[in-house]
């Protein structure tokens, strides 16, 4: 059965932006775009060229996506300008991007409001930027704003605008629902007519969530005809966020309406990465997971103990409307001591780690992580640190080194130029094969010092950590006061490019900082089967 080609659009870099609180670095945002890429999605949003100082370098460079098309996103040419006479269009086409995405005015009231121009002035405007960008061999996208209203109000000029998108040659024209506020069945009537005027395969949808109806605004569109979707991970957005591609992917990979019918870019594989995706943006962005969000959250699969509980345990499907597996997440049973048991079996089995289900040191391990969950630790976003406490449990990592102890100071002074600064320097006394060695370092902040101090030297196990380095480092406070419970959590990278999590909690940032930094040491040291 041949299956229509749905693509998928993400502007998580550009709109997941304007999310309050939201401030993506310029690393964040390479990281993310490769992300994306690697998970399928067949569009990516960089961002606005010279809208600020990020974005503009970001554009600066080839991203090298392999899958994705790298996409600009700018305005249509001002009015009373020419499009050659417009430094936003020169920025967009100077940008290193496959593709343009112009946001062009589709209601009337937003001309007049506004632009403060007159409806044949946008129209021109539309026509004129598309036209400089389709010459300079770019791919084209429109992104009608305020469409729906637009229409509304006026349906022949929204209707005018689009057309003279699509009869300028952009590949995709996109009508957006952008104060959020459209009803799905006036999406489904709206989409309907318009794909009278323009195929299909060349619309697309883009949907805000004001009335928390976003996703099945989406999919209105879509079963009316569009052919491409809009949308952030985990929603993110202005004011109520946009269509949420972490509750999309997977309805449109496993709900047999859609499966059926579409191919998205996503392959069943990828899609098994999705709650660990999902979770990566959030905890770049160092915000809590959504523990109830659709597919990916925590809670998601979460069954408490009672007649449910019971069910699930003999199959499932009896509660359990896909398999948490197919896009990552995992199930629970809570409170149940069987339910943990089997949640650790089912972390342990994505690991490396051999166990025995008999042994009776999986029940230590079930306790001592129902103990640390309490206290702060979340090992869903710790990878290595979890497989370090599983090992050790069941006695399978060695005692390379012992730190005997480890000193930290930070003080101010003076500098050669007169200048107040702050200095931190750290000292940690470190025991191998018997022999004592003390390694102190400065470095930027008191983690900084101690990260560099505990990795000078560890004797025979230097050569195996020579290509460790730290990063990314997060910190979350658990719970409010200057007696806080404090969550770290670093990233780390080997000579190989291969990435990992560990994770440290206490009321002292320095104390919870040193335990996922020594995870991160010990972990490389496993891995690469260094000798005891």
């Amino acid at each position: 059965m041949n299956r229509e080609r749905l693509y998928l659009f993400d502007t998580t870099l550009r709109d997941g932006a304007q999310t309050n609180g939201v401030d993506f670095t310029l690393h964040d945002k390479r990281k993310i775009a490769q992300m994306l890429d690697d998970l399928g999605i067949d569009y990516v949003e960089g961002g606005y060229p010279g809208a600020n100082p990020t974005d503009t370098e970001f554009f600066a460079t080839d991203q090298g996506l392999e899958h994705a098309t790298f996409t600009a996103f700018g305005m249509t040419r001002r009015p009373g300008r020419s499009a050659s006479n417009d430094p936003g269009i020169a920025l967009l086409l100077d940008a290193k991007a496959d593709a343009i995405c112009f946001v062009a005015k589709s209601s009337e009231y937003q001309v007049r409001v506004a632009l403060e121009t007159t409806n044949e002035e946008n129209i021109a405007s539309i026509r004129d930027s598309v036209a400089a960008a389709k010459a300079k061999g770019r791919e084209v996208l429109v992104d009608c704003e305020h469409f729906f209203d637009g229409y509304k109000a006026n349906p022949d000029f929204a209707l005018a605008c689009a057309k003279a998108a699509y009869e300028s040659g952009a590949r995709w024209v996109v009508l957006c629902d952008t104060n959020g506020g459209s009803m799905p069945d006036e999406v489904t009537e709206i989409v309907t007519e318009v794909v009278k005027h323009i195929p299909g395969d060349h619309l697309g949808i883009h949907a805000h969530n004001d009335t928390e109806q976003a996703v099945a605004v989406s999919f209105a569109a879509v079963r009316a005809g569009a052919r491409q979707i809009q949308g952030t991970l985990n929603g993110l957005g202005e004011r109520c966020g946009n269509a949420n591609l972490c509750s999309m992917i997977p309805t449109l990979k496993l709900k047999k309406e859609f499966a059926e019918r579409f191919e998205i870019g996503v392959s069943q594989d990828k899609l098994a990465t999705l709650m660990k995706v999902s979770r990566a943006l959030d905890d770049m962005l160092n915000r809590a997971p959504n523990p109830h969000a659709a597919y990916v959250g925590s809670s998601a699969f979460v069954t408490k103990t009672g007649i449910h509980a019971s069910a699930v345990m003999k199959d499932p499907q009896t509660y359990e409307h896909v398999a948490p597996e197919a896009i990552g997440n995992h199930r629970k049973v809570l409170v149940s001591d069987q339910a943990g048991r089997s949640n650790v079996l089912a972390e342990l089995s994505r690991t490396n780690i051999a166990f025995d289900k008999s042994d009776p040191k999986l029940g230590r391990l079930v306790e001592e992580m129902k103990e640390r969950e309490a206290a702060g630790y979340a090992y869903e976003s710790a990878d290595a640190s979890f497989d370090l406490l599983a090992r050790r449990t069941l006695g399978k990592v060695p005692e390379y080194f012992r730190v005997e102890q480890f000193d930290v100071n930070v003080e101010q002074r003076y500098n050669s130029h007169g200048q107040r600064v702050t200095v931190a320097m750290a000292v940690v006394k470190v025991e191998v094969d018997g022999e004592t060695l003390i390694s102190a370092a400065e470095g930027n902040g008191p983690v900084n010092a101690l990260d560099v101090a505990l990795r000078k030297d560890l004797g025979k196990y230097q050569k195996y950590i020579e290509g460790l380095r730290l990063v990314d480092y997060r910190v979350r406070i658990l719970n409010g006061g200057t007696e806080a419970v404090t969550r770290v959590l670093i990233e780390s990278e080997d000579e190989d490019g291969q990435r990992w999590t560990t994770i440290g909690v206490s009321p002292n940032i320095i104390d919870a900082s040193f335990q996922a930094l020594m995870d991160s040491v010990v972990y490389k040291l496993v891995k690469s089967n260094a000798p005891v």
